[in-house]
């Protein structure tokens, strides 16, 4: 394929409008364009190599999700340094939490990147964090960890990561709840179904019951996501009752 030559000059128009992109948001020379353009390939175009390989973002995301919890870890190694492992991995998990990650995508708006055979509104909501994660890996490939490095420290931690903002954070509002009824004693149900109707995408809904009573109901494209809509508005139904009791 064209665009998986290695370039370090733009040769095209388009390379030339996607390096002067790309440019602007690392805010350093990116060298082998081809594989910041892997980065932006869904699955959907079944794109592949002369070696019939996959052609898409995925390897890339795994390398750069490693990348991502190292440099995460290091720095809370860093600037915590009374907390213990479980403390250090419950704040990288909240920094580099699908939401997290999923904001940060949508806060760099990489979707204008993506090349897919999917209409953007009906591809879900985590791909802006997997090209996140993908991109990061680019950069690795491209320039090496220091430059990673550099990038996770200016886009992530210093926008985004205040441990004492963190600390007080919910990472799983359905882990909270049910932490809550077993601490005071009630009886809880997460009950989930497929729930699609007329629509395209499959959708689930989930309803939360407490001590038999229907508390709420969340609704949304996977199961995960439906149980945590519906956990948080439990959350905010008996948020005076939760806070009286820590």
């Amino acid at each position: 394929m064209n665009f998986l030559r290695k370039i370090v000059n733009p040769k095209t128009k388009e390379d030339e409008e996607f390096y002067y992109d790309l440019k602007a948001l690392l805010n350093f020379k990116p060298i082998k364009l081809f594989h910041y353009k892997k980065a932006f390939i869904h699955r959907s175009l079944k794109m592949t190599d002369s070696k019939g390989k996959p052609i898409n973002y995925e390897r890339l995301e795994f390398l750069g999700d490693a990348i991502l919890g190292s440099v995460i870890a290091s720095f809370l190694y860093k600037e915590a340094p009374k907390g213990d492992e479980g403390y250090l991995t419950q704040m990288r998990s909240k920094v580099v939490s699908r939401e997290s990650l999923n904001k940060l995508g949508k806060d760099l708006d990489l979707i204008r990147f993506v090349q897919s055979n999917i209409n953007q509104n009906q591809i879900g909501e985590n791909i802006h964090g997997n090209i996140f994660e993908a991109l990061v890996g680019a950069i690795y490939l491209d320039r090496g960890y220091n430059y990673c490095h550099q990038f996770i420290y200016d886009q992530v931690i210093i926008p985004y990561v205040d441990l004492q903002k963190l600390e007080n954070k919910i990472s799983s509002y359905k882990g909270y709840i049910i932490e809550w009824c077993q601490k005071t004693k009630r009886k809880y149900v997460f009950e989930s179904f497929e729930d699609t109707g007329r629509q395209v995408q499959k959708h689930f809904s989930v309803i939360v019951y407490i001590d038999g009573q229907k508390i709420a109901k969340g609704r949304a494209t996977s199961k995960k996501k439906a149980e945590e809509m519906a956990a948080k508005r439990v959350y905010y139904s008996f948020q005076n009752e939760i806070n009286d009791t820590e």
